[in-house]
């Protein structure tokens, strides 16, 4: 016998917990079905016997008692006239051989006589398929389908044999199959009932593990519509108080960040203001730099924390025109951006949201590319938003690191570049926020190209 874990291997297992349970107790219910159609159909065979056998074999012993109690000239009259019939006679020997005698009959016709009061030596009984009664053939042919013969001997005190022959029903060739046919409806029927219960109890759970999937730590924590039996129902209200409490969290957090965030502004400014006067003006310079650079931190920090709860509301935006924006304010810096020309692209989006996303991997592209293009694509049911500069791109090992936060690379893109490690992680939380992703790839003749691939709808 296989194991599970080979069955699962070679998919003959579902995968589910309800698949397992539905094939389990289908596989249960067919091996109950099962025995109970063999219990039955043998049940049902012995009954059918019965009725059919029993009533010829107490017709023969109450005859043949009555023969036996008889005197010889009225016993060999009444044979005389149950003979024209050919179905009962005296003779010295049994018309049942020993070699076709049916023990089971036998038994049961030794029973009879008992239970009748019928003194007997010996009992034989045989079943024949041909009927054998003095008729014309064409009504033996129809009984013959219909009938058989129950040939029954018994060996009287004298030392005679006194043999019958009695045309009984044949039993139903159909009972078998309508037997089959009614377990198997039983079984199906309840096999529905089964998968409908599976289906009922795998939709709440289907439902929760959507839900649960969604949720990516950003935006507001999904809630569950409670469905399906009751222990369902208090597993998806837990969730959906869980829930409530993530939500809460987060938004405890954003109102700490928010004080954080003002509370460092404030001796950030006046550490400027301060700076202003010192001398010489090359240390001026200096901390200056430290401090514009702490101020960006600070704020790319506390964007990354908030990405995916922002209040801005979604709506349909047209990307080429949004990219090209970004694009004309790095080019009235100076800096070598391009906006490759294409047709108009419109997809639900945070404007806000992800024009910072774009403006990071902008600058990224310029500050270690010097020359970057921006592309805005349809990608089948999806918008993607290309930057592509012409810097030393990234390790093919390094790829997936790069997007987390306060990761850099230490041989291009090190602290005399400026950038705090949080542009990629900004732009990956903003497309993530909108439901897409960020992909980072090498191009191929050289450079680095981010996509920010975003759903349409």
């Amino acid at each position: 016998m296989r194991r599970p874990s080979t069955w699962l291997r070679t998919g003959l297992l579902p995968k589910s917990l309800i698949g397992q349970i539905a094939l389990v107790m289908a596989l249960a219910l067919l091996v109950a079905q099962a025995i109970n159609f063999l219990v039955v159909f043998n049940e049902r065979q012995r009954a059918t016997r019965a009725q059919i056998e029993a009533p010829a074999i107490v017709r023969f012993v109450g005859f043949a008692q009555r023969i036996q109690t008889m005197p010889a000239g009225l016993r060999e009259q009444v044979l005389a006239n149950v003979s024209r019939r050919n179905r009962f006679s005296l003779d010295r020997a049994s018309t049942v051989s020993a070699e076709s005698n049916d023990a089971r009959l036998s038994e049961r016709l030794r029973e009879s006589a008992e239970t009748n009061g019928l003194s007997i030596r010996d009992a034989r009984a045989a079943v024949n398929d041909e009927v054998g009664l003095r008729r014309g053939w064409r009504e033996n042919e129809q009984r013959g389908r219909r009938f058989r013969a129950l040939v029954l001997s018994v060996q009287l005190q004298d030392g005679s044999w006194f043999n019958g022959r009695l045309a009984v029903p044949r039993p139903d060739p159909w009972i078998a199959l309508r037997l089959a046919a009614s377990t198997l409806l039983l079984y199906f029927f309840l096999l529905a009932a089964m998968i409908w219960i599976a289906a009922r109890l795998a939709r709440p759970l289907r439902n929760l593990t959507a839900a649960a999937d969604r949720f990516q730590g950003r935006g507001e924590a999904p809630q569950v519509e409670p469905s399906g039996p009751a222990d369902l129902k208090r597993a998806i209200l837990a969730f959906n108080a869980m829930s409530a409490r993530v939500s809460a969290m987060l938004d405890e957090k954003d109102r700490m960040l928010g004080a954080i965030g003002h509370d460092m502004r404030t001796p950030l400014a006046s550490l400027r203001i301060r700076a202003e006067s010192v001398e010489p003006e090359e240390e001026r310079q200096r901390m200056i730099a430290t401090i514009e650079e702490m101020t960006a931190m600070l704020d790319d920090t506390l964007a990354l924390a908030r990405t995916g709860r922002a209040n801005e509301p979604v709506r349909a935006v047209d990307l080429q025109a949004l990219a090209d924006a970004v694009v004309e304010e790095f080019r009235v810096l100076g800096h070598d951006v391009e906006m490759a020309e294409g047709d108009r692209q419109t997809a639900p989006v945070q404007p806000n949201l992800l024009r910072r996303a774009l403006r990071n991997l902008i600058d990224n592209g310029v500050k270690y590319g010097g020359a970057v293009k921006v592309a805005v694509r349809a990608a089948g049911g999806a918008v993607a938003i290309e930057i592509a500069d012409n810097g030393p791109g990234i390790p093919e090992a390094e790829l997936g690191n790069v997007q987390e936060p306060f990761v850099r690379l230490e041989r291009s893109r090190n602290r005399e570049t400026g950038g705090s490690g949080l542009g990629l992680a900004l732009a990956r939380g903003a497309a993530e926020a909108h439901g897409g992703r960020l992909e980072l790839e090498n191009g191929a003749g050289g450079g680095l190209i981010a996509r920010i691939v975003l759903p349409k709808a």
